[in-house]
């Protein structure tokens, strides 16, 4: 069967609209208590077309209190990737027993099936919907938001294209409102997936773009995925902090730097913050969360979500 698209030991797109992933991790299941960390993790439903799966931390009644909240998503360069892959799941479970937070992490729809920005739209509508618990009136509401979330202190967070659709959801949240007025008080950007055509075309970060986003404007000079596109950086941010973390030997390392540089520089009155790991690739502490330098961004990223 021909193809019309591949991207080499990845995804391949036969001419007949099939689409084959040729590298996926295995699925996991939520579990209650996972045995090594005491996490905790069920799936729900956001919408028809959106779900998620929440982690909460072992939680103990002598000194509960409400935990900060992080709208999480994962990377994959919007056409790998899910939520429910055990790598995803063990990377979570250990994220969440660092930073002791109510994570939800949101899956959302890939490309070539559905095209960009179809992504940035169902995470955008599962952070409303996340934020629509913050009143205990609603229908149909998660009792594990409603009980322990706090949500003066709601992140965002995401690693590759996850940190991507952050920073646009960051964007977007100062141009429109959270459900019940939720603000956003920081976003969290892991190995953050931007690109240029200064950069190679031949590179992954070229192909996947073009794969998830064929019909962008402008190509790989979109200002969804090149924040400098069109000669001005926008930094109208609708959080007050944001940490970013570049990777020695990952390609995107830097116009990661630069993006920082950048953010530092404007006019945005936030903070922002930045981790540069030494001898690692990309979005190398979801690969194996359990390494040491995994841990001194799991101890930088506890100390962000407070």
């Amino acid at each position: 069967m021909e193809f019309s698209y591949e991207i080499p030991h990845l995804i391949r797109v036969y001419k007949d609209g099939t689409i084959e992933r040729l590298m996926v991790s295995p699925h996991a299941p939520p579990s209650l208590q996972d045995p090594i960390t005491g996490i905790s993790s069920k799936d729900i439903v956001i919408s028809s077309a959106i779900s998620a799966r929440l982690y909460l931390p072992k939680l103990t009644t002598s000194n509960f209190k409400k935990l900060p909240i992080l709208v999480y998503m994962h990377g994959g360069g919007f056409i790998l990737g899910s939520t429910f892959t055990l790598q995803e799941h063990n990377y979570l479970n250990t994220m969440v027993s660092n930073i002791n937070a109510l994570v939800i992490s949101v899956e959302y729809r890939l490309a070539p099936e559905k095209l960009l920005p179809t992504a940035y739209e169902d995470c955008w509508t599962a952070l409303q919907w996340v934020s629509s618990h913050s009143t205990s009136d609603g229908e149909h509401q998660e009792p594990w938001l409603v009980e322990f979330g706090d949500f003066d202190r709601l992140y965002i967070g995401g690693d590759g294209s996850g940190a991507n659709i952050v920073h646009n959801l960051a964007l977007k949240a100062s141009k429109e409102r959270l459900n019940n007025g939720v603000q956003i008080l920081g976003g969290f950007l892991g190995c953050p997936y931007f690109w240029c055509s200064k950069s190679c075309d031949e590179s992954l970060a070229y192909k996947f773009w073009m794969l998830a986003h064929p019909h962008a404007e402008g190509g790989i000079d979109n200002i969804l995925i090149n924040p400098f596109a069109g000669g001005r950086f926008e930094a109208n941010f609708g959080c007050r902090r944001l940490v970013v973390v570049v990777a020695d030997k990952d390609p995107t390392r830097e116009i990661g730097l630069k993006y920082f540089e950048a953010v530092k520089e404007s006019e945005w009155d936030g903070e922002v913050g930045v981790l540069d790991i030494e001898g690692e690739g990309h979005c190398f502490y979801v690969v194996d969360s359990t390494t040491e330098k995994a841990k001194i961004l799991m101890k930088q990223l506890a100390s962000f979500i407070v």
